[in-house]
């Protein structure tokens, strides 16, 4: 049967359930159609298997010594790989994959490739950072409360107190602005940030502003997975306030935060150094807005909202 049959290749492929193009190698690897004998197939596949392998790089001088010299001339690994082929298009001893190189260079007791060639590669790096996946890339922060879990009576905007708030970035991501606008009065507060927007700065201005608030104005936080909120625990424990993370690709969770940013951005240009901005600049800003009448607000303003509802809570 099969080839001894002189079935075709696609015929055996179709018996066996397989793709005519893994026939097609497997013949190939192990002979011509008339030479292919399955048990030596067989042996030799378990062979190739064999572990552990010797490193292409280690057991092949020539082409060891080529690699090396064309890293020392600070060729990436995947044009040293290229080039391999363009060079010796015969040859197929003197073939080697780009994620070969960096395994020889970085990878122990694979280390064919002298050591102290990673310096050559575009990175510099004497050690390999592993592949990370995209969740992983963001850097997730530990511990995050989803806006799933939020208290439902903040999606109403009847209970005052519940907060949205994000950055707006000056040009180059090197300065920000934090901004914080409540939901249902959407009234605004403005966090300088003059020395940066990194987590400790942030937890800092947040727990400063919430400060003079009554409790009854610091019900939840809503604010996106931004690096800037990895200490939300110490913003929760230090301002009372439990912060509550949106979903990725997600502004419409926080629609009165995206719809400020979008005023501040009259006063607040992209591409513009924000840290020139002083705290008192910021405070006049917000105190702009607020007394600003909104339509939602049946005209009134953001600060005679919060007004009332200093009131009611006093009362």
């Amino acid at each position: 049967m099969g080839l001894a049959a002189g079935d075709s290749l696609r015929q055996i492929a179709a018996g066996l359930g397989r793709p005519p193009s893994t026939v097609s190698r497997e013949v190939a690897r192990n002979g011509t159609r008339r030479g292919y004998r399955a048990v030596a197939a067989q042996a030799q596949a378990e062979a190739r298997a064999a572990r552990p392998k010797t490193a292409r790089l280690a057991g092949n001088d020539r082409l060891r010594e080529w690699v090396q010299a064309r890293l020392s001339e600070r060729w990436s690994p995947e044009q040293v790989s290229v080039m391999l082929k363009a060079e010796f298009p015969d040859d197929r001893e003197m073939r080697v994959s780009h994620e070969a190189i960096y395994q020889s260079i970085y990878v122990q007791g694979r280390g064919a490739l002298r050591r102290e060639l990673a310096v050559c590669l575009r990175t510099g790096r004497a050690l390999r950072r592993p592949r990370r996946r995209a969740d992983e890339r963001r850097g997730r922060i530990k511990d995050m409360v989803m806006i799933s879990e939020r208290p439902a009576e903040a999606d109403d905007r009847a209970v005052p107190g519940h907060w949205e708030g994000d950055l707006i970035m000056g040009a180059r991501n090197a300065s920000a602005i934090g901004t914080l606008v409540e939901r249902t009065t959407r009234f605004v507060l403005l966090l300088h940030l003059p020395h940066g927007h990194d987590p400790a700065a942030v937890a800092e201005a947040m727990t400063a502003a919430m400060a003079g608030l009554p409790a009854a104005l610091r019900r939840s936080l809503a604010w996106d997975q931004g690096k800037e909120m990895a200490l939300h625990a110490q913003i929760t424990l230090a301002a009372d306030l439990p912060v509550y993370f949106c979903d990725p690709h997600a502004p419409w969770q926080r629609g009165s935060n995206e719809n400020t940013n979008g005023l501040l951005r009259q006063y607040f240009p992209k591409s513009t150094d924000l840290s020139v901005h002083s705290r008192e600049h910021l405070d006049a800003v917000a105190a702009q807005l607020n007394s600003r009448p909104r339509k939602t607000l049946g005209w009134k303003t953001p600060a005679q909202a919060l007004d009332e509802v200093l009131a009611h809570a006093a009362a």
